[in-house]
């Protein structure tokens, strides 16, 4: 029986986060080859983790900087380990390389951290700004570097969006060889039945607090276009809820400005099948935002900017030969609700017009109904389960064959393991004789 050992960041929330819900898509991809699967992470035990003993997965506690982790993965001898975010691949990589050449090292980046944190950075010096397209000064980072150094010494990198597929292969000339593009995998959704129009109420907006840009949206929606909407529509309410509320979300909650903080809902599904519209204005941010493929798939329509929809749909937001504005055409309601990449939402990065979207959605029970039918055919044909989960084994056995060549063909990855790896690996051991001194 073949095995496969997850190296996790965290343990996986799939109520939490869409990161958590990725990694569950992933884990039963292998369970259903038969693999027998070890998770192991540093992180500490979460009360919204899944029970991994549900799904016949073995749960591992593991340290950073400890060498239990060789006799661990000697005794395992995993045939592929899966790193679960770059971070994972720096700490525990040279260690695997070591004790398990032969295992096939594949990296689920979630999404690209260097293109979220450098529209962040910008977004701090712009407000009310959409920060989709970056420069090369804020992309080409200290954390790119590391980032993209993870992604060649790997033999193959999960990545979740076309743009960043598109972004690594232009922009840092990684070879398309060790890339593959799996989104989210959704099983069919057939003839689904949805709460109508006149049975929903309420705005509401869902994201992990913990997750800068979803927080950065909240601030957006408090400062800037809830007022906008409330002014309209002042028996409006506006629900946010979230995973791992601070203090500092909490205390926006005012129930007279009809500005509800909820904080975590145990079943976001039904929420979401209660709500009329689900707003996430999205300043910065990278990778696929399953909040709008949950909304879809409970009949919700969406409103967001360019930055919050891509890489949803086929086709959307792609570039051709540099991150100079590429910012998706803002058109009016009826032309963004009926064009062909606009099925589900709504999209604008003008706060105003982005209220103006609202409103009408809100109160426009055709435009709303027509987002809502068009949900399921989108679903099932841009995240459809069975064919990315073919396209990922597939990929996988393939490499397998040819492993030797495959990476003798990265050798610029295979210098990256050669020498950084050698520095991981000294810093770590120094780490760890720290530490038995200091203890």
């Amino acid at each position: 029986m073949k095995t496969l050992l997850v190296i996790g960041y965290v343990w996986p929330e799939p109520n939490s986060s869409a990161a958590g819900s990725r990694m569950l898509q992933l884990l039963n991809t292998f369970l259903l080859q038969g693999y027998l699967i070890t998770y192991a992470s540093p992180a500490q035990a979460s009360e919204h983790a899944v029970v991994l003993s549900d799904l016949t997965i073995t749960a591992t506690h593991i340290d950073v900087n400890d060498s239990s982790f060789d006799d661990f993965i000697i005794e395992l001898q995993p045939d592929i380990v899966l790193f679960d975010r770059f971070m994972m691949e720096e700490q525990f990589a040279w260690r695997v390389e070591k004790h398990c050449p032969q295992a096939l090292r594949v990296l689920d980046t979630e999404d690209l951290h260097c293109l979220r944190f450098a529209r962040q950075k910008m977004a701090k010096a712009q407000a009310k700004t959409v920060i989709q397209a970056v420069d090369n000064h804020h992309l080409y980072s200290e954390q790119a570097k590391r980032e993209i150094a993870a992604i060649l010494r790997c033999d193959l990198s999960i990545m979740i969006s076309e743009y960043e597929i598109k972004l690594l292969q232009e922009h840092f000339n990684v070879p398309k060889s060790v890339l593959i593009y799996i989104p989210f995998m959704l099983p069919t959704l057939k003839d689904p039945t949805f709460n109508p129009f006149e049975q929903r109420a309420h705005f509401v907006s869902i994201g992990n607090f913990r997750h800068e840009p979803n927080w950065d949206a909240v601030l957006c929606l408090k400062q800037y276009i809830w007022p906008l909407i409330r002014k309209k529509l002042p028996q409006a309410q506006l629900h946010i809820y979230g995973a791992y509320p601070p203090k500092k979300a909490t205390q926006l909650h005012n129930e007279k400005q009809g500005f509800l903080v909820k904080g975590w809902v145990d079943d976001a599904k039904a929420m979401l099948s209660d709500a009329k519209v689900l707003l996430s204005p999205l300043r910065f941010g990278a990778g696929l935002k399953g909040k709008f493929i949950d909304a879809a798939e409970c009949g919700l329509p969406s409103v967001t900017t360019s930055v919050g929809r891509e890489g949803l749909f086929l086709n959307d937001n792609l570039f051709n030969d540099s991150l100079v504005d590429n910012s998706l055409i803002n058109n009016s309601v009826t032309n963004d609700a009926l064009g062909e990449n606009s099925v589900t939402l709504l999209s604008h990065d003008d706060f105003n017009h982005f209220a103006e979207l609202a409103i009408e959605l809100y109160c426009n029970e055709t435009l709303w109904h027509t987002l809502q039918q068009n949900g399921p055919s989108w679903l099932n044909q841009r995240f459809n389960e069975s064919k990315y989960q073919s396209l990922l084994i597939a990929r996988i056995d393939e490499i397998n064959e040819t492993l030797a060549s495959h990476r003798q063909n990265n050798f610029i990855g295979s210098m990256l393991l050669h020498h950084s790896m050698k520095s991981t690996q000294y810093m770590s051991q120094w780490i760890e004789a720290k530490n038995k001194l200091t203890n």
